[in-house]
């Protein structure tokens, strides 16, 4: 882990002074290892310090570390917490603030941990033989709440004959009658639950608070009193069935009981229970089985037990909410034009804009992400990012003045260069509609040179890209591409109406929106429109499977972990009942064409495009078995293809850095193969 500028080698500090800084390195694949990024700022309650996840990576055991820092709001006394190749995270200051309760996998299983801040001193709260989830801290310090899996004796469907002694049989069969059997990330569903759990501060062991068969879980939040829990959950025997049908529940801790506080056709989430104790702060939707489906603020009335929609006037998604401790009002986080903000509302809905540029978090692609935390007096700290840094923290005191309190990355790119990146917006070939996007440059650019450009297309379809850091990005503009990445129709952070651009039109239009940016680009006059190029993930490989079905433009492409085949995919996936009710009308039996319509693999007959497939080998969102189809079906085709298949990797390629590493080189190693 890098610490700071003092541990730079004598070398490079020749290096620097030699150059005077006029010559920096471009960025090579490598250099993953190298950044650092923050997360989960934890402000003290008197808004004094602040602690957080430093975030690094480990080129030896080709994994993501954190450790715990803290730092005063004024920048002084930067300082680990926690040190190792471990991962320490959501930090939770006690009232007092003289100790600190986190959570660390530093045993192998996530465990709780109590930090007092005074000495370092550092005690084992709990000792389950399985991971938590996030836990949370009772008002009056004395309780820790949290979720952890139950596993449930296995079903047995036939009585199998005993084998004789010292016989070598195979293990006997897995008995399978779910409909959700496999979850991406996770594997093949184990029998069991999650359940809510009650810890002391002090240690010992845990008490189950609830022991039905569904999952009890999501984001907790205590009464004020701190004698009961607030949680959402699918409790339906059919939950498999209505995959996002969450409602909230109250539970006390004493006697177990359980009582359902919403009912309603739609999720119900993230509860938060306000200062005073009366009013429950939470997420949801009136659910119309629409492809995107804004999420909306509301209030619940403890007293008159009813709810109501605060944030109506807001055409985007509300998440992370916070209250404010007078209890007039809430924080929360959303994307408005590919930018996360923090947005303050008070309950009877005038909203105001705290802070811009929240994100950084996800370092491969330009995703959305980011977090926050806000003291007693106002005052926050947020995780901030621009294109040219991964996530610092920023801090904003009451009188909303900003200051930046870290700058991990500053010795890094002292040494490197970065392509500039720019805003683009542009009108969709289609039917005119306005198409927000962001072009990076290669370091050293010329205007007056014809670069290749790269097209490269989020994943989703429903997620948006910004204006925020992505090393993978940055890679391909320092091997010399123009990127383009774009933010078509269905992309979030436009509304509802524009994000429904593609409900039960995926794929279709959005090929047009992205290649008008590509026209875009033609007329700016220096990209050579000979060198094309074009890859995605995901949502964006499908949408790079479906433009080399539509267009041989494109010089080569690279389609990364995609749906292929819709009918086979739904029937593959692990969200199949939500695919097939929110993203088609009917189930593909009933809906062929639709289907088919829609999938890349009826459009393969007129692909030319030199295409490689990139898929992990344990992804069970798309399944590698669409990759293997379409690379199957190019062949047949004799098109010139490839399949990359990353061993151990889910959906979530660049889970490891190495696999990131891999997916860049790949791609341009295609790219300069069929680019000569």
């Amino acid at each position: 882990m890098k610490y700071s500028a003092i541990l730079l080698t004598a070398s490079i500090i020749i290096f620097s002074l030699e150059t005077n800084g006029q010559h920096k390195a471009l960025l090579e694949p490598v250099d993953i290892f190298d950044l650092e990024y923050v997360n989960n700022p934890r402000i003290s309650p008197d808004g004094q310090m602040i602690v957080y996840e430093r975030n690094y990576f480990d080129i030896q055991t080709d994994k993501k570390y954190s450790n715990l820092w803290i730092i005063n709001v004024d920048g002084s006394e930067n300082r680990p917490l926690t040190t190792g190749n471990q991962n320490d995270f959501n930090a939770t200051w006690s009232n007092e603030q003289k100790t600190i309760f986190y959570q660390s996998n530093t045993d192998g299983t996530t465990q709780i941990y109590k930090m007092w801040l005074d000495q370092g001193n550092i005690a084992k709260l709990s000792n389950t033989q399985r991971s938590q989830s996030e836990m949370v801290v009772s008002p009056d310090g004395r309780w820790i709440a949290f979720s952890m899996f139950v596993p449930a004796a296995g079903k047995s469907f036939a009585q199998l004959p005993a084998k004789p002694e010292g016989a070598k049989w195979n293990d006997p069969p897995i008995y399978i009658d779910e409909l959700v059997y496999r979850r991406d990330g996770a594997g093949y569903a184990k029998p069991g639950h999650q359940q809510l759990f009650l810890l002391s501060t002090e240690g010992g062991s845990p008490v189950q608070l609830t022991t039905t068969a569904y999952d009890h879980g999501g984001k907790l939040s205590w009464s004020m009193d701190s004698r009961s829990i607030y949680f959402s959950a699918n409790i339906r025997e059919d939950a498999d069935f209505q995959p996002i049908n969450s409602e909230l529940y109250q539970i006390d801790i004493q006697t177990k009981e359980v009582n359902q506080l919403t009912d309603r056709i739609g999720p119900d989430f993230s509860p938060i229970i306000s200062s005073d104790g009366k009013s429950i702060a939470y997420l949801g939707f009136d659910d119309k089985r629409q492809g995107y489906q804004v999420v909306r603020l509301y209030i619940y009335d403890i007293t008159s037990k009813k709810s109501r929609e605060v944030t109506a006037g807001i055409d985007n998604d509300i998440y992370d909410i916070n209250w404010r401790r007078d209890g007039k009002g809430i924080y929360f986080l959303y994307d408005e034009n590919g930018n996360t903000k923090i947005g303050f509302i008070t309950l009877n809905g005038k909203m105001s804009n705290i802070a811009a540029n929240v994100g950084g978090t996800d370092l491969g692609r330009p995703y959305n992400s980011g977090s926050y935390s806000v003291a007693s007096n106002g005052s926050l700290a947020y995780t901030f990012s621009t294109p040219d840094h991964p996530a610092d923290i920023v801090f904003v005191d009451a009188k909303s003045r900003e200051t930046r309190l870290t700058d991990l990355n500053r010795d890094f790119f002292h040494f490197k260069k970065l392509g500039e990146v720019e805003e683009i917006w542009f009108e969709s070939s289609y039917d005119k509609q306005k198409i927000q996007g962001w072009v990076i440059k290669p370091p050293d650019f010329d205007p007056n040179k014809k670069y290749p450009l790269l097209l490269e297309i989020h994943g989703g379809p429903f997620a948006n890209y910004g204006d925020r850091f992505s090393v993978e990005l940055q890679l391909y503009a320092a091997a010399g591409y123009v990127v383009l990445y774009t933010n078509p129709r269905g992309s979030t952070s436009y509304g509802k109406e524009f994000g429904n651009l593609i409900h039960h039109d995926y794929p279709n239009h959005d090929y047009e929106d992205l290649i008008s940016g590509v026209d875009a680009m033609l007329d700016q006059g220096y990209i050579n429109e000979d060198k094309l190029y074009v890859t995605g993930g995901s949502g964006g490989g499908v949408l790079t499977a479906w433009i080399v079905g539509h267009t041989d433009r494109f010089t080569a492409a690279v389609v990364a972990k995609p749906v292929i085949n819709w009918y086979s995919f739904v029937l593959n996936a692990d969200m199949s009942s939500f695919f097939v009710d929110y993203w088609f009308p009917g189930k593909p039996w009933d809906q062929l064409d639709n289907y088919m319509k829609r999938s890349p693999i009826s459009y393969v007959g007129n692909v030319t495009t030199p295409t490689m497939l990139l898929t992990g080998e344990e992804d069970y969102r798309t399944p590698i078995s669409e990759t293997e189809q379409y690379y199957k079906a190019l062949k047949l085709q004799k098109v010139e293809t490839a399949m990359v298949r990353i061993p151990g990797a889910s959906h979530g390629i660049a889970a490891r850095p190495s696999n990131l590493i891999a997916k860049v080189v790949y791609i341009l190693k295609w790219f300069e193969t069929h680019g000569k």
